[in-house]
């Protein structure tokens, strides 16, 4: 990592950022292609069994349209346990502009893509219908406690608790960290967002659509759907210069942070107007450190205002306007990690881009091993320093 003393003007970093995004996109077709050929163990599927698992697509097996096509609940055969059936996620595609040969490169790419805090992929389909038209559907693992947002909603019987807020906060930093840094590869998520955060049956929130993005269309723009809501978690660099980085999906993080402490969507029109944008809501109570009033009053005080006043810090730090001067997402997993005090699965990086987990002993000294996505640098080991007084100022106690 270089860091630079002097000031950049937003046009150089504008340069730099694009610059970023242009060598992201290209190494990621080449070096899918090369692991293409690397054992992966997803399953292709018919379109005839696809409709089986659908129940011939039905209507009411229908749980939502996304930006790259019709969502799909459905039942397929497990292959360990022949007579039992598991429940799935079928992903109907549209809109694909890429070449057949290259979306089957980045699926089986994706194939040896493994992390705790990715929804595993389980398949996939491509297959010529009665019109001659290619079929693409991708097959996910279900996730039974829906996303991140449902549970944010006012709408929710069952809000996150505090505890629960910062294990999910760390799921997410912990599988950005790794599509950043984990592989021999980067990876960008795109619109990161609460939706695409999915919790499992044992409330382990992990990033869902990936593979969508990747292997969907290559347009760069966003859709009319999904413009409002994908519009307050953009980095302001990719609205200037239509490029994004990986500093861009720190920027999605930060913003995502004050929704956890908050528990308001980045923009939301059922609020009153000068409160409709979360980032400009919170700002002047952060600046004049009082958080209280902004903390989801759905907790019911029961939470930890240092741990709060913790998460605000990082998210600031995520929320640079010069992307130059945000942390990487190994930074911030090891900051968000201090908070929760629980250390999170250590990745190894290359040769391969499955992961290993390292041995336990070594996860609370992260220079104890060199293949840590997580590197102790001089920047960080200050950052750790600043970041403890930060918290100590502000330690109290809430009563309920």
């Amino acid at each position: 990592m270089v860091f630079y003393c002097r000031c950049f003007s937003f046009d150089d970093d504008s340069r730099k950022i694009a610059n970023e995004s242009r060598t992201l996109t290209k190494p990621r077709s080449s070096v899918s292609s090369n692991l293409a050929g690397k054992p992966n163990s997803l399953r292709v599927f018919t379109v005839a069994e696809l409709k089986v698992a659908t129940n011939n697509f039905r209507s009411s097996w229908k749980i939502g349209n996304g930006r790259y096509g019709s969502v799909y609940k459905g039942m397929v055969k497990s292959l360990e346990h022949p007579f039992d059936r598991i429940q799935v996620i079928v992903k109907h595609l549209k809109g694909v502009t890429k070449d057949h040969k290259d979306w089957l490169s980045e699926v089986h790419f994706l194939g040896v893509v493994d992390h705790p805090n990715l929804v595993k992929l389980v398949g996939y389909c491509t297959e010529e219908n009665e019109r001659e038209i290619t079929q693409l559907l991708l097959v996910y693992k279900y996730m039974p406690n829906r996303s991140v947002r449902d549970h944010l909603s006012t709408k929710s019987e069952t809000p996150l608790s505090w505890d629960m807020r910062l294990k999910v906060a760390q799921d997410a930093a912990c599988g950005l960290a790794y599509l950043h840094e984990g592989m021999d590869i980067q990876i960008l998520f795109r619109y990161f967002n609460s939706s695409k955060l999915l919790l499992d049956n044992q409330w382990n929130a992990k990033l869902s659509d990936l593979g969508v993005a990747m292997v969907g269309s290559q347009r760069g723009d966003i859709d009319d759907h999904d413009l409002i809501e994908t519009m307050a978690y953009v980095a302001p660099e990719y609205i200037h210069t239509g490029h994004m980085s990986s500093k861009s999906d720190v920027w999605s993080y930060g913003v995502f942070l004050y929704e956890l402490i908050t528990g308001r969507q980045p923009f939301d029109r059922n609020q009153p107007k000068n409160e409709q944008k979360l980032i400009e809501w919170v700002r002047p109570y952060v600046q004049s450190k009082n958080l209280q009033p902004i903390i989801d009053p759905r907790l019911e005080g029961i939470y930890s205002l240092k741990s709060a006043q913790a998460l605000v810090t990082i998210a600031d730090l995520c929320l640079k306007k010069n992307p130059m001067s945000r942390l990487k997402m190994s930074e911030v997993l090891e900051l968000v990690i201090g908070v929760t005090g629980v250390p999170s699965q250590v990745i190894s990086s290359p040769p391969a881009p499955s992961i290993e987990p390292v041995n336990p002993s070594k996860v609370t000294n992260p220079a104890s091993t060199s293949k840590s996505i997580v590197p102790v640098t001089r920047l960080s080991k200050l950052l750790k320093s600043w970041f403890r007084k930060v918290c100590s100022c502000v330690c109290v106690r809430i009563s309920k």
